[in-house]
This record gives structure tokens, sequence and C-alpha cells, in this order.
């Protein structure tokens, strides 16, 4: 299994704390740390640590490690022009030697946009948005040495622009640079984009049944464009709350404020056999890769047995 380490800053945890957390990742064996992209708490809106901008952390962890690779799941379009997050994803690639993954979608949390004065347009527009910058980035990266990048659509226009600096990714693969991971559970449009730009097609916090009609929508969309659906990975990210107890299962689910039950319903929960079954049902249904959510950065013994599974 291709497990990887997935984070929600937003929820208190200041840039120590993450640079900790994702060399341990590193040490341990994981294939992957990721980042999500929220400028907001959830859940009862308290302050503590927090948010920590994802590119500005990626670039600083593509510094403090040095094997494992790094990303987010996934950056909302309305936070960053296309142009600069074309040339921040670059930079950062070349900063881990070529480790970066990029996720992307339409965005979807109006109160942090509130909060920090980020428009957000209605869905469509979004979609449309999407779209269009999915077209850009790809397109800035693909673009050949000494050659510009022009772009008019009806979001945004380029005009004869350098498309520099350049991912070190990308040479001969779909993508034209740094992979890109499509997540949602949209039934037609998010499908169709995975399709076109997808490196990865990633559906969260889904039950098994809800994910299987998903990844067939995707690879539906796939056929539809004459792409090997193959070509693509599917994965998944599960809330992780493991314990060699059932004592620790509880502690720990106490500690991040949510139900041993449910979590076991709808996550990767209860002891690490049981975290290992459920992920084996969801292996046997085509999912590639598991991003296992720590929302406890500090608990790394937590970390240490989920790497059990590797």
């Amino acid at each position: 299994m291709d497990l990887r380490i997935f984070t929600e800053p937003q929820q208190g945890a200041g840039y120590e704390r993450l640079s900790t957390l994702a060399k341990e990742s590193e040490r341990l064996g994981f294939g992957a740390f990721f980042v999500s992209d929220h400028l907001l708490k959830m859940g009862d809106g308290s302050a503590r640590l927090g948010p920590t901008d994802a590119m500005t952390t990626l670039a600083g962890l593509a510094r403090d490690t040095s094997t494992i690779r790094l990303g987010t799941l996934v950056t909302p379009i309305t936070f960053r022009l296309p142009g600069m997050l074309a040339i921040t994803a670059s930079q950062i690639d070349q900063m881990s030697g070529g480790r970066l993954e990029l996720g992307l979608g339409a965005g979807w949390f109006e109160a942090e946009h509130q909060a920090h004065g980020i428009p957000f347009p209605a869905l469509g527009e979004r979609f449309e948005q999407l779209a269009e910058q999915l077209e850009i980035i790809t397109g800035f990266w693909g673009t050949g040495e000494g050659e510009h990048f022009s772009y008019d659509g009806s979001h945004y226009t380029f005009a004869e622009g350098p498309a520099l600096p350049k991912p070190v990714q990308g040479k001969g693969v779909r993508s034209r640079g740094v992979p890109i991971v499509i997540g949602g559970g949209g039934p037609t449009k998010t499908p169709a984009f995975a399709a076109r730009f997808g490196n990865e097609y990633n559906l969260p916090f889904n039950p098994l049944g809800r994910w299987i009609e998903q990844r067939d929508r995707v690879r539906s969309a796939c056929e539809a464009i004459d792409r090997d659906p193959d070509e693509l990975i599917y994965s998944v990210a599960l809330v992780l709350c493991a314990g060699e107890t059932e004592a620790d299962v509880e502690r720990r689910a106490a500690r991040i404020g949510r139900e041993p039950a449910e979590l076991r319903e709808n996550g990767a929960a209860g002891t690490i056999e049981e975290v290992r079954e459920k992920l084996e049902l969801f292996a046997a249904e085509g999912v590639e890769r598991f991003y296992l959510q720590v929302l406890d950065e500090d608990d790394l013994d937590q970390v240490a047995l989920a790497a059990t599974l590797l």
C-alpha cells in the first residue's frame, strides 16, 4: 500500500509541529506528507496556532526533508492567481528536488474567504475558473524553453508570458510538470477534470460504495476522451484513529473530538488490525493510495503505529 500522511494545519498547527511530523513521517517510510490548504479553523471557530500558508509550509518542508513527497489536498483556485501558482509550485518543486504534487479544486469553505477578504464566486463560476487554471498551469509548464505562453480566457488572460521557472518534474509525462491531484465528489465536471488533467483522482472521507460510484465515473470520463483509465492513480483520504488497545482508540478519538463508532464507520479507526482490514477493503476495489489524516500532529506514537501497515 502507498500510505501518506495528511494534516489539517488550520485546526491549530504551527510550522514547527508540521516540520517535526513531516520529518518523522519521512523517517518511518511514508510515501508523502500532505497539507490541506485552508485559512480558517473548522468546528467551534476558536483560534489557536495557524493557519499556516500551504505553499510557504511546503517550501520550508522542501528544505527540511530530503526524500518524502510533498503536496496539497487540495488548493482552492480562489486563493491564488494561476500564473503565480504555477511559478510558486515550480520553485517548490525545484527546492525539493522534484518532490511536489499539487492538488487543485474549486474551493468550498465560504467562511474562510469572508474572514480573509477573498472573493468567493458562485459554484458555476468557480468551476469555470478551475477549468481555466488547469489549462493555464499545465500550459505554462508545457511551454518550451525560449517560447512564450499566451492565453485568452473568460477569467484570465496571459500575453506572451515567459513561462518561467519550470518544475524539475514533468518531462515526457501527461501533466507536463508537477503531478496534479484532482479531488472531489462532483458527478460530472470533477471526473472530466481528472480525466483531462489529472495524474491522480482522490475522493476524501466517503464510504466505499460512494468511492466505487465516483471511480466508475472517472474511468468513464477517461474512456470518453480516449485516455487509458489506468493512467490515473486512484486514492482516498480517511481520518486516522488507531490504537494498540480499545482504550488507546477511545483516548485518541476524544483528543480530536470524535466518537470511536463514527470513526470506525467513516474513517480508518480501531485497532491497527481493524485499520488494515478497512484499507484492504478499499484496495480490493482499486484504491492504490491512502491519505491518513492525522488530526493530532503531536501524536507521533500513532504515526509510528500506522507505519506498521507499510
